[in-house]
């Protein structure tokens, strides 16, 4: 495994990843185990931010306490499927700022093709979260973080819930300054680009269009 990945394997998230996969779980219970699931997976994507002092008073008496150095987080999400990460990052980071960049996947070619692009004015420096699901193919993602790369913020990181190898090895050659956190790194991928045993198709699943 490329040393850009990070697999974390909570109990918890294991768990409730398992409840995920499974065929028969309703919309309204996989949206709510994929934002507890992000919850517990910025844990550990913001575990190494860096912080300074700043003086304060407590109701006992003075002290240098840590807060977050620098500008606020950015969670962008790729959509539509990010969208489920993003209420979980909130949870635990309610004053970051959040973007959104679309992209699809050709059906034929499995390139990714982008429709939509809004984020934060100022990224310069900013340390930045991009969530989707399920890297897959490796394509989306790389065409997102061109994209966010190119605005100079200070760290960009990718989080997802499942990895299939062709993505890791994919953004490895293309992004290989990029972090990956994923949950669990499935076997391959199928002839239609999905992760195989994965949990099928991660937008249909959260919104019930399937």
């Amino acid at each position: 495994m490329p040393g850009n990945v990070t697999v974390v394997d909570h109990p918890l998230i294991q768990h409730k990843l398992t409840l995920m996969r499974r065929k028969e779980t309703a919309s309204a219970d996989f949206r709510r185990l994929l934002r507890e699931i992000a919850g517990l997976m910025t844990y550990e994507a913001t575990r190494d931010l860096p912080v300074e002092t700043e003086a304060i008073q407590t109701p006992i008496g003075p002290m240098d306490a840590p807060v977050i150095e620098g500008k606020k987080l950015v969670a962008i999400s790729i959509l539509r499927a990010g969208n489920g990460l993003l209420d979980g990052i909130l949870d635990l980071v309610p004053s970051a700022r959040v973007g959104h960049i679309g992209l699809y996947r050709d059906p034929d070619t499995l390139e990714a093709v982008e429709y939509y692009f809004k984020v934060p004015v100022d990224m310069e420096d900013r340390d930045v979260l991009v969530v989707d699901p399920m890297l897959a193919t490796g394509h989306s993602a790389a065409a997102a973080l061109e994209r966010i790369k190119a605005l100079h913020p200070r760290n960009v990181r990718l989080m997802c819930l499942l990895a299939a190898p062709e993505g890791i090895a994919y953004l490895a050659q293309h992004h290989p300054d990029v972090h990956v956190l994923t949950a669990a790194i499935d076997s391959h991928l199928n002839d239609h680009g999905y992760i195989v045993p994965g949990l099928g198709d991660a937008g249909d699943r959260l919104y019930g269009t399937k």
